[in-house]
């Protein structure tokens, strides 16, 4: 156990990551949070934009409120559609204040707007001041939005994508931890991408300066392979051969998001893309992914081939080839 960076929450350093409630049934819900419960995870991080996932929580937690901490995020990013949302989550969860309300996918050019008067920014403070909200959060995949988070300081947490092929956070989590700022890791499995979930968590863990991962789970097996990593967080010899083999295999087709490759000439959301195929593929939400490519400005279909994308990843991922993939699997 262990606070999350100066809150005053003190939490499991394996959390709950609810986005994989979206495929159960109220049931399933409840027998999981039943386990987190037998396990002492007290952390759970959902989000208004995972369908039903804050109210089977809210179900799941009525009459055990006090034994979790709970998180949820919103991607409004005005005055009047972030204090909506907040009492959305508060009726959703079943609760009189949420610990930890989050600023969702927070892009750079966003982050620079968010604390004007009618932006989202000022609706989190006042719901911090009446007591509805405790903590003020930022999650993103924009490496250049957390490191200014974390250099205004105006946030108690960040959250960020980080796993055994996307470490490029690890200096801003650094820092972060220095300041006091509190650090989840979402993405632990890579979205899926890993299939060794136990080193995945392991690795991330075995870093004493990150607060606190939350790999999704919908299972009762999942709660109980993921609690007892923290029984050994030292990597061994075995582990590290691992870990190189995993980025050797899998990291030349694994996008980090590192957003290098924009602007794209045609408008081609690249990295975002990737990450809706990445939930099509490997988390199973199908319909929940399609929707959100179907409302995506700047599709993979609009990709014409010139290959400015490839000559700036600094991965050398086959970008092109990647973008075909998306496009048979998602339209």
């Amino acid at each position: 156990m262990r606070y999350l960076g100066n809150t005053n929450m003190k939490i499991k350093r394996v959390g709950f990551g609810g986005i994989p409630i979206q495929r159960i049934t109220q049931d399933d819900t409840n027998l999981v949070i039943d386990e987190l419960e037998k396990n002492n995870i007290n952390f759970i991080d959902t989000a208004r934009g995972y369908t039903i996932s804050e109210e089977y929580i809210g179900n799941a937690l009525r009459g055990r409120r006090d034994k979790f901490f709970i998180a949820t995020k919103s991607m409004s990013r005005d005055y009047e559609s972030m204090k909506k949302d907040i009492e959305i989550s508060l009726r959703n969860l079943q609760t009189e204040y949420i610990d930890l309300y989050q600023l969702h996918n927070v892009k750079l050019e966003e982050y620079k707007t968010i604390f004007e008067n009618d932006k989202a920014m000022r609706a989190l403070l006042e719901a911090q001041k009446e007591g509805k909200i405790k903590y003020i959060g930022i999650t993103s995949h924009s490496l250049d939005t957390i490191e200014h988070a974390v250099e205004d300081e105006k946030f108690d947490t960040i959250q960020f994508p980080y796993n055994i092929v996307e470490g490029q956070a690890d200096e801003v989590f650094r820092k972060a931890n220095e300041k006091g700022i509190g650090i989840i890791v979402m993405k632990p499995l890579a979205g899926g991408a890993l299939d060794d979930a136990t080193l995945a968590i392991k690795y991330i863990l075995s870093k004493d300066y990150i607060d606190v991962a939350i790999p999704g789970m919908d299972s009762i097996e999942q709660v109980q392979q993921n609690v007892d990593v923290l029984n050994n967080l030292e990597l061994t010899e075995n582990d590290n051969k691992k870990i190189e083999e995993i980025r050797t295999t899998l990291g030349g087709k694994f996008c980090r998001r590192c957003e290098y490759c924009l602007p794209c000439p045609v408008g081609v959301n690249i990295p975002q893309n990737f990450l809706l195929e990445g939930y099509y593929t490997r988390y199973n939400l199908k319909e929940w992914s399609k929707e959100r490519y179907d409302g995506l400005q700047g599709k993979a279909s609009d990709c014409v081939k010139c290959g400015k994308c490839e000559k700036k990843c600094p991965y050398d991922l086959p970008i092109i080839e990647m973008l075909e993939n998306v496009c048979a699997k998602l339209g």
